[in-house]
């Protein structure tokens, strides 16, 4: 076993995922560890290129028209490093009628000081689908800071779908920022779930702009802070085009000493466009707690189970 793909299975068992999928001849995958590529395997009709640059790479990831991608695509962004900055600048162009889920995981299980900063851009044609699942691994000490931005235009009768999830580690920093723009008969699904601890900083700026007829969003954000954390989440849907629908839904527990601030903006800019939102800031539910406590769970169990609850749905 050569070093490189020792080290892309050492990256990619942190997630808990089967490292078999690096060998198997059906799924594509891209794996990264600093600035330097691992190993990269390809299917038909998807082509990636990747280029070395400062702390980095550029990534374009392009799939052609007519093409339906049947497993997911495995990426896998990695410091293993204590320290360091790592650089993705990444372009990706989804073909008409065409299909994708790409599964992408950022490693960073040793961190004292790492940041990884992602620019992505993301067109998406007619027809198609894109579908991206970001899982998170940090390390304990929360020494890991993440910059992720993108932006993002959804094609007529097209569907984007993201979603954050924090697997293992402490949050350290997070600042999302994505913007969306949806054509006609669009959707846009954005999703973030994660915990808080200690002195993690969680900030969320999501956006959609609904420009099409009939286009459609949703903005969910489902964030736990405790002890010290605090959270920013910023979610806001434009709506200018006859029958975009969209909804913002923010839920954020608190405990200890942990802040939250949310933000849900709706604009409308036609009268047969229609926009609702809801936010939700608070402690666990008594009852719940109750509920819990009265089966012999303790008190910091049952609110762990709560908040794994929230974020699990």
């Amino acid at each position: 076993m050569n070093n490189d793909y020792a080290t892309a299975r050492d990256l990619y068992q942190q997630t808990d995922s089967d490292a078999d999928v690096l060998t198997d001849p059906e799924i594509a995958h891209l794996i990264v560890n600093h600035d330097k590529v691992l190993g990269m395997h390809g299917v038909p009709g998807l082509n990636i290129k990747t280029e070395q640059i400062e702390q980095g790479l550029n990534i374009e990831i392009d799939l052609e028209s007519q093409h339906k991608i049947n497993k997911p695509v495995h990426l896998c962004f990695g410091m293993l490093p204590e320290r360091g900055t790592q650089r993705i600048e990444m372009k990706v162009n989804i073909g008409d009628n065409s299909s994708i889920a790409i599964l992408a995981h950022c490693v960073f299980p040793r961190a004292i000081k790492v940041k990884h900063i992602m620019n992505a851009e993301i067109l998406i044609g007619e027809n198609a689908v894109y579908s991206y699942q970001e899982k998170h691994v940090h390390s304990d000490s929360g020494g890991v800071e993440v910059i992720p931005k993108a932006k993002i235009v959804v094609g007529k009768n097209s569907r984007f779908s993201t979603e954050f999830v924090l697997l293992k580690g402490r949050v350290g920093i997070i600042d999302v920022d994505y913007a969306a723009e949806g054509l006609e008969y669009s959707v846009i699904d954005m999703n973030a779930r994660i915990s808080g601890l200690q002195d993690d900083v969680i900030k969320i700026n999501e956006q959609a702009y609904l420009n099409g007829e009939h286009s459609t969003a949703v903005l969910t954000s489902k964030i736990a802070v405790r002890d010290r954390a605090r959270a920013q989440i910023n979610n806001k849907i434009v709506a200018s085009a006859p029958y975009a629908r969209g909804h913002v839904d923010c839920k954020e527990i608190v405990q200890d000493q942990g802040v939250a601030n949310a933000v849900p903006i709706v604009e409308v800019a036609h009268p047969k466009a229609h926009v609702t939102h809801e936010a939700a800031i608070g402690s666990v539910d008594n009852k719940q707690l109750e509920t819990l406590m009265s089966r012999g769970i303790s008190e910091d169990e049952a609110v762990e189970m709560i908040i794994q609850g929230l974020l699990s749905k």
